[in-house]
């Protein structure tokens, strides 16, 4: 596995030097609508209808869908809603496809079923079918036959009812308006037992099977359209799907980072007073939430943007601080544990009660963090070729040092350092100019990282763009993107002014952001 080699040098070179393509592109805004909605998660998913040039926004602050319009995207504007609760609860997640706009449609009891509606683009429903538990994304597949469907499948909040997870798989009929719930299929997993599945694949849901404990997260196509990759982000694993046979095939741990090694230090304290980027003899769950794919020289790679999730409810958590009295750490694999457990160190770090403990010893003896504070790339068998280390929070750190690992909702010096630092959520991929390029959004403190990934063994560092305002309290008109939930890039032929754009939907600020891709020539 390849670590980037871009941190060790990249505070002493200064952010502006760190542009490593001779032909690197550049983020530049274009325009932003705002839905004047803060904290609400007014702006999550986004999807693209090229034909009408709209706009189609998952608001779960009113629980609709705003479409907007982009013609002239300096200047996106409000058409009208869609709403669907007709059909059940929140929206989560929207995608179009050839003018055909499909929705996910919780439940409003979260652990019953609910459904994939489908609409045409001036919002009127052309059919609807059942899928699982909280379906909590969904996505075409690139032939146009098929729509998948992640159904989460979490838990209630006492833990008491807890159904499965799965995948729906909706065969698509050329009349859309003929679609019955025959042609839905449930990909399910219960033919995995505990024993079939790595060490490294989380199950510990109390009293969960694994067909309740897995809970899929987001899902990747493959290309052909024959398969699909689905996140399991608590259970830190990716699920492979045979969509023809409707068959999950195989489910890959994705393993620990190690923090004590060179190349993967982070930022652990918030108490400290400092920006304390350093090695600490902590394992990172990756537990990747977005998820996407590419090809090169006919393989198959897979992108993950390593966020992180920990189970917390009133009937079940997992979370703890490290320096807790409730987490013993083992004096023989931590001999330093005292001084460990002190704020300033790692005393402030959440951590996993689920994970690294040894009955036997009564000891934790291995610290699990939530998330990797990374993107990774892999293999088609989830074999990691390269992982961006420490670059997430050596890049903010250089960017905005006052402001270094904030939080979303305030402007607050090392405020996420102790729970998974710049949080990455979100990711998508595009090819521009023969080159492959990786867009991540970072939950907490903000903004845009670039990548070049055409190499995956060897990626690039290309821009770091953020256009939070840090002078202004968030939650104020003028206080920029906040939260960046889902991205997506409209290509040169399908974009109103012909030139790519890069979209961000902002859960926090409620801002929906267009942006320029600029190619750069030096």
């Amino acid at each position: 596995m390849h670590k980037s080699v871009l941190a060790a040098g990249l505070l002493a070179c200064g952010l502006a030097q760190a542009a490593a393509s001779p032909k690197a592109i550049q983020l530049k805004p274009l325009g932003s609508y705002t839905s004047g909605l803060f904290g609400q998660s007014a702006a999550e998913i986004v999807a693209h209808d090229s034909a009408s040039q709209r706009l189609f926004v998952v608001n779960a602050a009113s629980g609709l869908i705003d479409v907007l319009d982009i013609r002239e995207p300096s200047r996106p504007t409000l058409l009208f809603n869609l709403d669907l609760s007709a059909h059940g609860g929140a929206v989560n997640s929207v995608a179009v496809r050839d003018g055909l706009i499909a929705a996910a449609v919780e439940n409003r009891v979260k652990t019953e079923p609910g459904r994939a509606v489908f609409l045409d683009r001036d919002g009127q429903v052309l059919a609807s079918v059942q899928v699982g538990a909280l379906p909590d994304m969904l996505v075409f597949t690139p032939d146009g036959k098929h729509l998948l469907v992640a159904n989460e499948g979490e838990p209630s909040d006492d833990y008491l009812t807890d159904p499965e997870g799965s995948v729906s798989i909706v065969e698509l009929p050329k009349d859309i308006a003929k679609l019955t719930q025959a042609q839905v299929r449930t990909a399910d997993f219960r033919a995995f037992s505990r024993a079939d599945l790595a060490p490294s694949v989380r199950i510990f849901g109390p009293n969960a099977s694994v067909a309740q404990d897995l809970e899929p997260e987001y899902i990747s196509v493959a290309h052909d359209s024959r398969t699909a990759w689905v996140t399991l982000q608590e259970n830190n694993a990716v699920a492979v799907l045979d969509i023809k046979r409707g068959q999950f095939k195989a489910i890959h741990g994705l393993g620990l980072k190690d923090h004590s090694l060179t190349g993967n230090e982070l930022d652990a304290s918030d108490r400290d007073n400092q920006i304390n980027i350093r090695n600490w003899p902590v394992l990172g769950m990756y537990q990747p939430d977005a998820i996407a794919s590419y090809q090169y020289r006919g393989r198959t790679y897979l992108v993950t943007a390593n966020e992180g999730d920990a189970r917390d409810y009133p009937g079940f958590s997992e979370e703890v601080r490290l320096g807790s009295a409730n987490y013993p750490l083992s004096p023989l694999h931590f001999p330093d544990a005292a001084s460990l457990k002190q704020n300033a160190n790692l005393g402030r770090l959440t951590v996993s009660t689920a994970s690294g403990y040894n009955p036997a010893s009564g000891y934790y003896e291995a610290i699990h963090a939530f998330g990797g504070r990374s993107f990774s790339i892999w293999s088609e068998d989830l074999t990691q070729i390269y992982d961006s280390g420490a670059d997430f929070e050596r890049i903010t750190a250089a960017a905005n040092p006052q402001f270094f690992n904030s939080d979303h909702a305030s402007n607050s010096f090392d405020n996420r350092s102790d729970n998974k630092g710049p949080e990455p959520e979100g990711v998508t991929l595009a090819k521009l100019w023969g080159k492959t390029y990786a867009f991540i959004g970072l939950e907490r403190i903000g903004g845009v990282m670039v990548y070049d990934i055409s190499q995956p063994q060897a990626p690039q560092f290309v821009q770091y763009f953020n256009n939070r305002d840090f002078a202004t309290t968030p939650g104020s008109a003028t206080a920029g993107d906040l939260g960046p939930e889902g991205l997506m890039v409209i290509e040169a032929e399908h974009s109103p002014i012909g030139v790519p754009l890069l979209v961000v939907g902002n859960e926090v600020s409620g801002t929906t952001s267009l942006f320029r891709i600029d190619r750069q020539h030096r």
